[in-house]
């Protein structure tokens, strides 16, 4: 079945969430996004300040990597409640949707 676009940036959203800084093409592994299409979601998501890129040099290479902003983090968030509340995204499981920052931490 196809995914939306809705579904594909969140995708992305949460592979970087999960992974950190990630170069295009591991952008395209992670998330399960075709590497024409990944151009337009990353613009799309970076004019909207979900995400940023940055360049790293190595080895006398420029290359860039992208990474999830704050307000990245923050929608990733409305959208498990959206779905925890609705029931919107079935085979994307959103709703088991775990992130770094929520991880249960240890009482005192």
């Amino acid at each position: 079945m196809r995914r939306s676009k809705l579904e594909i940036h969140i995708s992305i959203l949460r592979a970087l969430a999960y992974h950190g800084k990630l170069k295009p093409t591991h952008i395209t592994y992670k998330a399960n996004v075709n590497c024409s299409a990944l151009k337009e979601c990353l613009d799309f998501l970076m004019d909207r300040n979900l995400i940023k890129e940055q360049s790293i040099n190595r080895r006398k290479q420029t290359r860039k990597v992208y990474a999830i902003t704050e307000m990245g983090l923050t929608a990733l968030r409305n959208v498990k409640e959206i779905n925890n509340a609705l029931h919107v995204f079935d085979e994307l499981e959103v709703s088991a949707l775990e992130l770094p920052y929520e991880k249960p931490q240890a009482p005192f």
